[in-house]
């Protein structure tokens, strides 16, 4: 995994240097067979010119496939280091995301902004942990949309330890129907790294894919 936390370069290898190695190792042993079977043959009775010319041609195939391997593997990792700089100016930003997952930290709370498909009297947010183990349950103001921000309190008086923990929220409207509603965290982003090639973001100690985020809320500092 490549990683930034700062404004500094990375860059991710896209393409299998083993796959690469493999293939130019089998190009060289064909032409050297190639050129052998050229040295060796019998001048009474040379190859025939349509075989030595479809090994030609597959020599010629064999060339263009390293070829083009070579210039995907240099496209991949150029798109990569791309991402990551682009994701570099995303540190230190309020950015907002479609997930429920939201980071809490100890000197952070987690906060998400929630909207409903039209206006609840009821809304039910049950937190859960990165185990999907349900942590709290809370009642929030009714509406169309809102935020909730928490802190890890718990009811009990205690609270939970820093990590990552999703919402879920159901709401009711005044026929006690279930309406959807859809959830956003939000977080400042605080590190930038690729993982499995895709550019992942460090928000508030949560890990979200820069895909996920669906716009910039604020500049912070």
């Amino acid at each position: 995994m490549t990683s930034i936390s700062a404004a500094t370069t990375a860059q991710n290898v896209a393409a299998s240097p083993a796959a690469t190695s493999s293939l130019t190792a089998d190009f060289n042993m064909f032409l050297n067979l190639l050129t052998t079977q050229m040295q060796n043959q019998d001048p009474l009775d040379p190859m025939d010119t349509s075989e030595y010319t479809q090994q030609l041609v597959q020599y010629s195939q064999v060339e263009q496939s390293i070829q083009q391997t070579s210039t995907l593997k240099d496209i991949l990792s150029s798109l990569s280091t791309q991402d990551m700089a682009q994701a570099a100016n995303f540190l230190g930003r309020q950015a907002e995301f479609d997930t429920p997952v939201a980071g809490l930290s100890a000197d952070t709370p987690a906060q998400w902004r929630w909207q409903a498909d039209r206006s609840v009297q009821s809304v039910t947010a049950t937190i859960s942990d990165a185990s999907g183990r349900v942590v709290e349950t809370r009642t929030l103001t009714p509406g169309k949309d809102g935020e909730f921000v928490w802190d890890g309190s718990l009811a009990n008086g205690g609270k939970v330890a820093p990590g990552s923990y999703s919402l879920e929220l159901q709401g009711l409207d005044s026929n006690g129907t279930s309406v959807p509603v859809t959830v956003h965290s939000v977080g400042t982003v605080g590190e930038v790294a690729t993982v499995d090639g895709a550019v992942q973001l460090g928000v508030n100690g949560a890990t979200l894919p820069a895909s996920a985020m669906v716009r910039m809320v604020s500049q912070n500092g």
